[in-house]
């Protein structure tokens, strides 16, 4: 049943002047109305050099009704999937696109594009209500521009359409320009906030991509022959999106969604693996406790939205600082944790103060909850450390003991880092924490 707010909702989405569109960025506007003409322009000119046969057209149908019949039977799976990206969502429209550029006119695979994308843009729009017209719209057209490049490769190496050179030229070519036009789309969309990840996607992203593209190329090898057999790459596709979901379920449940860093529960296993690998080989370790100085105040100033990019800036500076086998997590708030595999008391200070030290280097572009722009600059953190087995014997301990210190650097004046002294000083140091 519809409810009145959603009968709002669609009654709005007719109104031009309320559309979502115009409050995107303008270069994005841009881009996208460019975009949308070249690939209007571009299925004109096809439509009018190209002849079309009668089972071109049926093979078009074809695919579109497998892209739909896939897309259904995965739905549910994809929802949730979209529903927690945090990279460009890589769907599986590959896998039929890709052969309608090689087997199809142009004009015809403009034409697939655009039922499976209608198709996809209503089950958003009926189901998730999250995905806007104009995001659809400009999905298509990447897309249909990105086939146009896979048949244009072809054209260009003039090899017959099932050979091995002409499907290798086109599938190098769909994945390529896809990555440019998807990548160019987010930049307009964002640009003060681009990075290569966030507008190329991650290596996982990037092989789940690559991955639609060599079953997309299997499926052009099998369809002219045996196009019963494409029915066979339906459970095999079933099975790659579920287990992508898994994996993003499993990093939901390990990772802090704010600054992807360790969450404390798994932050706390992974400590005490180490703690039992330390005692088994009769090694040590560092632990640093980080604690932002008067963060409270940026959110009071600025708002939350700007505090989480300082996080978020933080959370990106600590990995650039700590090595791939450390452990870096988020406790909560404004306060990070760094275990530092095979460390010494020495080797942990040293690490903690060039952590601190870029802290207070760091520059946040930004904007406030009025959306004005503003730089956040020199900040500071105030840092604890300690180290197994010196500081303790178990992670409880050794944590207590660099929490102690972190009140003794708050204390002391903050921006700076503190180690931990011995046991009767920490617990001298708690015990006048806990008075105050």
């Amino acid at each position: 049943m519809i409810t009145s707010e959603e009968r709002a909702g669609h009654r709005s989405a007719l109104t031009v002047a309320t559309w979502e569109l115009w409050k995107r960025p303008d270069h994005w506007i841009a881009y996208t109305g460019l975009s949308v003409a070249t690939m209007l322009a571009l299925t004109g000119v096809f439509a009018a050099s190209i002849a079309i046969a009668s089972s071109q057209v049926l093979l078009c149908f074809l695919l579109a009704g497998l892209a739909i019949a896939h897309t259904e039977a995965t739905r549910r799976i994809e929802r949730q999937r979209r529903s927690m990206s945090v990279t460009p969502h890589i769907n599986m429209t590959s896998v039929w696109v890709l052969p309608g550029a090689i087997l199809l006119p142009p004009q015809l695979t403009a034409l697939l594009v655009t039922v499976i994308y209608l198709h996809l843009g209503y089950r958003s729009w009926a189901g998730l209500r999250t995905v806007n017209p104009h995001r659809t719209v400009a999905n298509a057209t990447s897309m249909t521009l990105t086939a146009f490049a896979a048949w244009a490769a072809v054209q260009f190496v003039g090899a017959d359409t099932a050979s091995v050179t002409s499907i290798c030229a086109a599938s190098l070519a769909f994945f390529l320009m896809n990555a440019v036009f998807t990548g160019t789309g987010l930049y307009f969309a964002a640009p003060k906030k681009a990075t290569v990840q966030a507008l190329l996607g991650s290596w996982d992203d990037n092989i789940l991509e690559a991955s639609t593209v060599c079953i997309g190329a299997l499926v052009l090898v099998v369809l002219p022959h045996q196009p019963v057999l494409v029915l066979l790459v339906f459970l095999p596709l079933y099975l790659l999106q579920r287990s992508v979901l898994i994996k993003q379920l499993e990093e939901l449940a390990t990772t802090d969604q704010k600054t992807q860093l360790l969450n404390a529960t798994t932050w706390q296993q992974g400590a005490v693996r180490e703690v039992a690998r330390a005692e088994r080989e009769n090694g040590q370790f560092g632990a640093l406790m980080i604690d932002l100085d008067h963060f409270k105040s940026i959110n009071d100033t600025y708002g939350h939205l700007a505090g989480d990019d300082v996080l978020k800036g933080v959370a990106a500076l600590v990995k650039a600082e700590t090595r791939t086998q450390d452990l870096a997590g988020r406790f909560g708030g404004e306060e990070f944790v760094v275990l530092l595999t095979s460390s010494s008391k020495h080797e942990s200070v040293a690490v903690a103060e060039r952590i601190r030290q870029r802290i207070s280097e760091m520059v946040i572009k930004t904007q406030d909850n009025e959306g004005n722009p503003v730089v956040i600059e020199q900040r500071t953190a105030s840092v604890g450390v300690a180290t197994f087995p010196l500081d303790g014997r178990t992670i409880d301990e050794v944590m207590a003991s660099a929490d102690a210190s972190v009140y003794a650097a708050k204390r002391n004046g903050r921006n700076r880092v503190v180690s931990s002294p011995d046991l009767a000083t920490v617990a001298e140091v708690t015990l006048e924490a806990v008075a105050a």
